[in-house]
């Protein structure tokens, strides 16, 4: 950008239903603008009152998206971090709850001067100073405000944006909202009207929209434009068709065909060199026409809702890009392997992986899952509670303790070998209070994990966790062989852990996922994938 000009901000909007892609949306303008050689800055705005999502139930956010800084936010964080270079930060997530609550700790401490405290001013400049912090340094900050334009919630965030364009200037704010044209397939045609009234019900709290992307099953045709360009007031070329499409990484290619980067680029006034779309045209080809198969089955409790493991399904995704494989993922319910048992449901899967979780539903099932990949050599992969579940199996089956546990959830037996460290034993607030963020980890020489890790002896990696594999029983567990690969620097706390004599059984505390990117896959998500695939030809 021009020396002297000032920052550039897009605010993405939603109407008519959620779960349209805001987020996708979002991460793909900003792949396409990061790809002209600006520099990003990128925000989710949650209208929820909980602080952040770290206490909600999947079934009601589906996944926590950790940063290393240890902050506990939304998915589409995720979306940001795996199609930008971007590493977010607490300074990337605002919640209604996180705002009201610095709202009134600032009235506690008499910041207002004995004003009676309102939504505006005092709410709103609060969102408008966070969306100002994260901004800083950015050449163009992309704010997604979640929810949908008429809920009650959202208010407050609408107006704050609303205000921003008078408080920036129109030539360094442009509004994007994202809606649906729903295909009617009785009538064989694609209806206007719900964008019509969402694009009016935004314009009623004082927004005009500048963009309208159109969601639909099949690309909009000119005459719908036309149509939603004139009872929307935008230019007809303002008015962008947004697919479906057969992977994600494929939607910054189609929105570069609609011309969305470059009349942002004119919106506000923005120079810079043409977009480099070469990454993702190669990530897309590699995606549609991979060389192999390889069906990894996931054991787990959430599994009838897929966001729940997002990231962990995108990172299996990388890890088939690096193999040139297409990764079929089986999500399959621990509840279900507990009462059938394994044999039967992971009887044609290449690889087993036990994701993290919380609570003791579902876990006798993945310590079936485990002992089956452990005994009948499957590659098997166990992150965060997945660890757990095999060090718990390990001890029951190999070592001998039939009673052996996690203090999550049964603190009377005897040997509790997953249990809470001393720090956590007196935590009264379950929010922000486990072990989050970026943490060293130091990898055993000529270990299974130190050689997926490319020889590294130390890495960084992002927890989220509050149990941790106890030290009193590390020694007798290890002298069976169990190999506890990866520590901290201390040694206190074990990383991570392997079982030799296996093709690939590897474990880790931490979450590797929230690091995979498509152009750079997780070194254990690669290294699982290869495993599986040599596992695949071995049995076929």
């Amino acid at each position: 950008m021009p020396p002297g000009k000032r920052n550039k901000f897009i605010f993405v909007t939603g109407g008519v239903v959620s779960s349209l892609g805001k987020g996708l949306t979002s991460a793909s303008m900003g792949a396409l603008l990061e790809n002209r050689g600006l520099s990003l800055a990128m925000v989710k705005l949650d209208p929820y009152i909980n602080v952040d999502p770290g206490t909600m139930s999947p079934y009601q956010h589906g996944e926590v998206y950790v940063t290393d800084d240890g902050a506990e936010t939304d998915l589409d964080l995720g979306h940001y971090e795996r199609f930008t270079s971007l590493n977010t930060s607490k300074g990337s997530n605002y919640t209604a709850g996180r705002i009201y609550n610095a709202v009134i700790q600032k009235e506690r401490r008499g910041e207002y001067l004995g004003a009676t405290v309102q939504v505006i001013p005092h709410v709103t400049d609060e969102i408008k100073a966070a969306i100002l912090r994260a901004a800083e340094g950015a050449d163009v900050c992309i704010v997604e405000v979640g929810g949908t334009v008429g809920d009650i919630e959202s208010l407050p965030f609408l107006e704050a944006i609303r205000q921003l364009k008078a408080d920036l200037g129109r030539e360094n704010v442009a509004y994007v909202h994202l809606t649906l044209v729903p295909n009617i397939h009785t009538a064989g045609e694609l209806k206007t009207k719900p964008t019509q009234h969402s694009v009016k019900e935004l314009l009623s709290i004082g927004i005009q929209a500048d963009i309208i992307i159109c969601r639909a099953e099949q690309a909009v045709p000119p005459d719908i434009k036309k149509k939603i360009a004139l009872f929307c007031n935008v230019p007809v070329d303002c008015v962008i068709s947004a697919r479906d499409v057969d992977t994600i990484y494929a939607l910054p290619l189609e929105l570069a065909k609609e011309g969305l980067d470059d009349k942002l680029a004119e919106l506000l006034n923005i120079w810079s060199r043409a977009p480099r779309l070469e990454r993702w045209e190669q990530i897309v080809e590699k995606t549609r026409n991979p060389k192999s198969e390889v069906v990894i089955g996931v054991v787990g409790k959430y599994v009838h809702l897929p966001d729940t493991y997002k990231s962990l399904t995108e990172a299996l995704h990388h890890g088939g890009l690096a193999n040139d494989a297409r990764v079929v993922l089986r999500y399959l319910d621990s509840e279900v392997i507990e009462k059938e048992g394994p044999s039967k449901l992971l009887a044609d899967v290449d690889g087993i992986l036990v994701p993290g979780g919380f609570g003791v539903r579902g876990t006798e099932g993945k310590i079936a899952a485990v002992r089956y990949a452990r005994e009948k050599k499957v590659p098997f992969f166990g992150i965060c509670l997945g660890l757990q579940m095999a060090v718990i199996e390990f001890a029951r089956s190999v070592v001998g303790w039939s009673d052996a546990n996690s203090s999550e959830f049964d603190e009377s037996v005897a040997h509790r070998v997953i249990d809470l460290m001393d720090e956590q034993r007196n935590v009264v607030d379950k929010g922000g209070t486990m072990r989050l963020g970026a943490m060293p980890c130091v990898l055993k020489q000529g270990s299974v994990a130190r050689e997926a890790y490319g020889g590294a002896a130390e890495v960084s990696e992002r927890h989220r966790h509050r149990y941790e594999v106890s030290n009193r029983w590390r020694e007798e567990i290890g002298a069976r062989g169990l190999a506890f690969s990866g520590t901290s620097p201390d040694g206190k706390l074990v990383e991570m852990i392997e079982v030799p004599d296996h093709p690939w059984f590897v474990g880790c505390q931490f979450h590797p996922e929230l690091r995979s990117r498509p152009w750079r896959p997780h070194p254990l998500f690669k290294a699982f994938i290869a495993a599986s695939l040599k596992s695949r030809r071995l049995l076929r």
